[in-house]
Formats: C-alpha cells, sequence, structure tokens
C-alpha cells in the first residue's frame, strides 16, 4: 500500500523567501545603479511617449470600462487618464514595451526590465496622490495600516524599486532560461513586479512571499507571439499585462490572503515539475545592484537587441553602398548563436511586430535609408521592393567566437558584421561592431545620445519649451530624488 501523502505545510522556498527579504530589506543601491536608473527612467519615459502616436497602441489604453473613473487614480504620462493601479500598470507598461525601443538583458533568459516600470509609476503614484489627498489607502476595502503611518514615495523610492526589479528580473534570466521550454520572459516582469509592488504597498516579508508564490502560480505565456510564424502585436502589450496582473496580486496579498509555500518545489504539482522540465529555478549571483549597472539601452533605433551592433554596422556601409543597391550579388551577415534561433527569418513579413524581429529586415532599412525608426517597420515603408530584394540576397552565418563573448560575463558582447560583396567582383570591408552603443562599455558616449532621444520624444509630444523643461529634471539626482512622485508625473500629464 502506498503511504498518504504528507500535508504538513513546508517552509517557504529558499527562492520565494530571497527574493522577499531583498525586495523588503535592500536600501543602498550603488551610486553607478541610482544613476543609471535616473537615466533609465527618463529613456522609458521617452519610449512610452513615444508609443502614443500609434493607433495600434493607443487603442488599448483607458480604463478597461469607457467612462469609468477613479479619484486620485495613477496617471498614464502622455495622457489625461488617471486609473486604479492595475490598470494603470497594464497602460503604462504598454505603453513603454510598445516600440520595442526600452532598455534590454541578455542572459540564459533575455528581456527588458525596465518593463517593470508599469507597476513601480502605478502604484507609487497612486499612493502618492491618495496620500497628497489626505486619503486613506485601501485594498480590497482592507486598510494599508503600514503604508498610511509613511510619507508619501519620492522618485528616490522610484529609482531604488527600479534597481531592486531590475535586478531580480536580470539575476533571474542569467541561468534560468525559460524560453528554452517555451515560456515567455514576462514571466520575470511578473515576478519582479509582484516582489516590488508589495514591498511599495507596505507589505510584510509573509505578504511578499506570499504574493510571489501566486505569481509562480500564475504560469507563464507562451512565447507563440514572438516566433514564426505568428509573431503579433501581442509581444508588445505582454509587459503591460504582466505588471498589472503583478500589482493585482500584490493587493491580493496586502488583504491578507494566503500563500502557497512550495509553490515553486512541490513534487507534481510545482512549477519547476509542471513548467520547468524538473529544473531548479535558482539565483545565480546575490541579489545587489548589477543588473542596473550592467542595462543595455536601445538608444539610437528600435530594433530587437540581437541585431542592434548589425543595423550600426548596415549604418556604417549606408553612405558606401546606398547608390549601388541594384549592384549587390550577396550581403553576409555574421552574427552569433540567439540572433540566429530569434530572429533569422525568411518569407513573408505580416505587420511590424515580424518586421522589428527580423534580423534580415532591420539590416536592409539600414543599409537603404542609414537609419531605422519605428515608421520603417509599417506597412508603407515595407512595400518597398528594395528591402525585400536584399533580403533575398543576405546569408546568415554564427561565428562561435561571437557567441561565446555573448555569454561571456565580463564581456556581455553582442556582436555582429556585416559585408557586401558586387557583381563586378568588389566587395566593402567586413564591417564589425561588438558592443552597442547603449552598451555599459560606452555609456560616456550613449548617455549624451539618450538624452537627444529624450528630449526629441518628449518634444514631439508637449513641444520643445516642455521637453527642455523635462529633460532638465533629469540633470541634477539629488533634486530628482526629492521629488514626490505626483508632482513628477504631473508634469508628463496629458
Amino acid at each position: 500500500m502506498s503511504s498518504p501523502i504528507s500535508n504538513v505545510r513546508p517552509p517557504a522556498d529558499a527562492l520565494l523567501a530571497e527574493i522577499a527579504d531583498y525586495a523588503l530589506n535592500y536600501r543602498s543601491p550603488s551610486d553607478e545603479a541610482l544613476d543609471t536608473a535616473r537615466w533609465c527612467l527618463a529613456d522609458t519615459l521617452a519610449c512610452g511617449i513615444m508609443a502614443l502616436a500609434y493607433p495600434a497602441c493607443t487603442k488599448l489604453l483607458g480604463p478597461l470600462v469607457s467612462g469609468t473613473t477613479i479619484a486620485n487614480g495613477a496617471r498614464v504620462p502622455g495622457t489625461s487618464y488617471e486609473l486604479d493601479p492595475v490598470q494603470a500598470a497594464f497602460n503604462i507598461g504598454t505603453i513603454v514595451r510598445w516600440l520595442d525601443f526600452n532598455d534590454t538583458w541578455l542572459a540564459a533568459e533575455w528581456g527588458h526590465p525596465s518593463d517593470n516600470l508599469g507597476a513601480i509609476l502605478a502604484v507609487t503614484d497612486w499612493i502618492s496622490r491618495t496620500k497628497a489627498a489626505g486619503q486613506p489607502l485601501a485594498a480590497f476595502n482592507t486598510p494599508l495600516t503600514a503604508l498610511n503611518a509613511q510619507p508619501g514615495p519620492t522618485v528616490r523610492d522610484v529609482l531604488v524599486a527600479m534597481v531592486k526589479a531590475h535586478e531580480i528580473q536580470g539575476v533571474l534570466a542569467l541561468e534560468n532560461s525559460f524560453n528554452r521550454v517555451g515560456l515567455d520572459h514576462v514571466l520575470l516582469v511578473r515576478i519582479a513586479s509582484t516582489a516590488v509592488a508589495t514591498a511599495l504597498l507596505g507589505g510584510t516579508r509573509e505578504q511578499i512571499i506570499n504574493a510571489l508564490s501566486h505569481a509562480w502560480l500564475d504560469g507563464s505565456a507562451l512565447r507563440t507571439y514572438r516566433h514564426a510564424p505568428n509573431t503579433g502585436s501581442r509581444k508588445s502589450w505582454a509587459a503591460g499585462d504582466a505588471t498589472s496582473r503583478a500589482v493585482r496580486l500584490a493587493l491580493i496579498a496586502m488583504t491578507g490572503e494566503m500563500g502557497y509555500p512550495s509553490a515553486l518545489s512541490a513534487k507534481t504539482w510545482g512549477f519547476q515539475d509542471v513548467a520547468f522540465k524538473g529544473n531548479p529555478v535558482k539565483l545565480a549571483r546575490p541579489l545587489d545592484s548589477y543588473v542596473m549597472e550592467q542595462i543595455l539601452f536601445k538608444i539610437s533605433f528600435p530594433a530587437e537587441f540581437h541585431a542592434q551592433t548589425a543595423v550600426e554596422c548596415a549604418m556604417k556601409l549606408h553612405p558606401l553602398i546606398c547608390h549601388r543597391l541594384d549592384a549587390i550579388t550577396q550581403i553576409e551577415l555574421t552574427t552569433h548563436e540567439s540572433a540566429i534561433r530569434i530572429i533569422d527569418k525568411s518569407g513573408p513579413l505580416h505587420n511590424p511586430a515580424d518586421r522589428d524581429h527580423c534580423l534580415q529586415y532591420m539590416t536592409a532599412i539600414g543599409l537603404i535609408f542609414g537609419a531605422l525608426t519605428a515608421e520603417h517597420y509599417e506597412d508603407k515603408i515595407a512595400a518597398d521592393p528594395r528591402i525585400d530584394a536584399l533580403r533575398a540576397k543576405m546569408v546568415v552565418a554564427e561565428d562561435k567566437q561571437y557567441s561565446r563573448d555573448y555569454l561571456d560575463a565580463e564581456k556581455r558582447s553582442i556582436a555582429n558584421a556585416v559585408q557586401i560583396f558586387f557583381r563586378d567582383g568588389t566587395s566593402t570591408e567586413k564591417v564589425v561592431v561588438e558592443y552597442p552603443i547603449g552598451h555599459r562599455r560606452r555609456r560616456a558616449e550613449g548617455i549624451p545620445v539618450l538624452r537627444q532621444k529624450a528630449e526629441a520624444a518628449f518634444a514631439v509630444h508637449y513641444g520643445d519649451a516642455k521637453a527642455a523643461q523635462l529633460e532638465s529634471l533629469f540633470s541634477d539626482r539629488a533634486k530628482l530624488e526629492a521629488i514626490t512622485v505626483q508632482r513628477f508625473l504631473s508634469g508628463f500629464v496629458g
């Protein structure tokens, strides 16, 4: 006879406890991490503002039911919406991810840690505005007693929360490759946002662990919408969905709702057995501020990050070959394994989401136009016959050293090379770029360009005078950190 299953509750999985302790107690990010977070905040807001020019994005924004209003709700930058924090997180997370232009983390699992700002800004603005109005905070009619006794959040609280969310998502990604089993990386956005949002709401260690257990129990979205032949626009709102779910779970946990201590490790029924092929989910290194220090910015153009250096190569070649496109016989793209697995694509490209995940398409745009903007993914430009003509002449090959350097913890390169051959037997040099401008190794070069990107985005939406004012907020970190979230976000309304 078999023995009955023990119903003794185990202690919380070690991973849940470690993440909860970090989210609750970590207070001292490095100066480099906070400085990088400042520019990450500017960059991410700029990405969100730029997305508001696209109806495919804006049709998803606003309250879930049209006409619904909420007093002291969280604002959505660039709009007049005031929403409950769950729906605000969806809105903010959607706009910052829409154009695939915000920061990137590449490891065994990749992702975009600034997606977590959907949860961070929604929660902190709701708290800040409610406190400023002199109203008590509650979740599902449960008073947030500890939070009500605290002062309202400042931008420093936002920056510290960003460092934490980046770290949780990024360190989990270092060794745990969820995409290899078909799960989408937005799982880690939900995990990081849940931990940080619960802490921002004044959650106890137990409440953060409980919320995290629910976040893992949710499993993960499939990566179907990121890959041929199904690539589509859900990849642009998946992060918004993850952040909104995180805020909902955080608010549920704040009511005292129970958690599930072995959500990861439970035999047969836990996340590891059900969704991760029995592999343990683990942290590759102690949680600190490593990820924010190392983060990769998409500064010059919106392109899937494995193609960033390929597009830089193409832009360098553009003035040399743009008048000889018809004479090209072959284009050799040398790249790393991850690029081949994710964005090496042939055949028809059906929509902007399909095109911004095609190595050949992005490289062709750089060669033809010497630039790459979100507009280059739209149908009007995609109809240019020169693009597919060049795609047909491209040969993609892996350089094993590029692949090794991509995985090297010290180098973290994302190398690509492009060489073009002509009908008369001549060729260009093989142009190689190992590190994109958004890499940590190019920070001094990259930050001024990032600031230009932000101010240009703000200018299109708000006008030149206000854009300069908004961009100047980021010039002095000490002053920025002291601003209340309510005051800070009020500048981005409308």
